[in-house]
């Protein structure tokens, strides 16, 4: 496999660590959305929240709030994007497990948002009968 961001979490490719234990790496992004734009890496190679056991998601979503308190108090930032996207359509571009934490600051130009659509009740039984058995 030559997944760059496995190379990246195990210390093969150079990287600006901020913190790391056994299966983490967090890391700057070299092509950042803001100033501090940090990403949490497993070591081990997922695609996808999809395939990532339980105890890692968990542990890496626990670091991710750790890195935001962290990035939020040593640069002073205004607010925080936890983002983490699945499949090329959803925005992933590295098919590798990672969480993007960026910090905002007022006035900063980071487009993540989108307009509010609506749910009504046929929408939500819908969706509810649809989803609530794989729960």
């Amino acid at each position: 496999m030559d997944c760059v961001f496995c190379k990246i979490a195990n210390g093969e490719i150079p990287s600006a660590t901020l913190y790391e234990d056994e299966d983490f790496r967090v890391v700057l992004d070299i092509g950042p959305a803001s100033f501090g734009h940090a990403l949490v890496l497993p070591k081990k190679h997922f695609p996808n929240i999809y395939e990532l056991p339980e105890d890692i998601t968990s542990r890496a979503f626990v670091l991710a709030g750790k890195t935001a308190e962290a990035l939020k108090q040593g640069l002073n930032a205004d607010g925080m994007n936890i983002l983490q996207n699945n499949g090329e359509q959803a925005g992933q571009s590295v098919f590798h497990f990672h969480i993007h934490v960026i910090p905002r600051y007022n006035g900063d130009q980071v487009g993540l948002t989108w307009e509010s659509g609506s749910l009504d009740e046929s929408d939500k039984k819908e969706i509810v009968r649809k989803v609530k058995q794989f729960m």
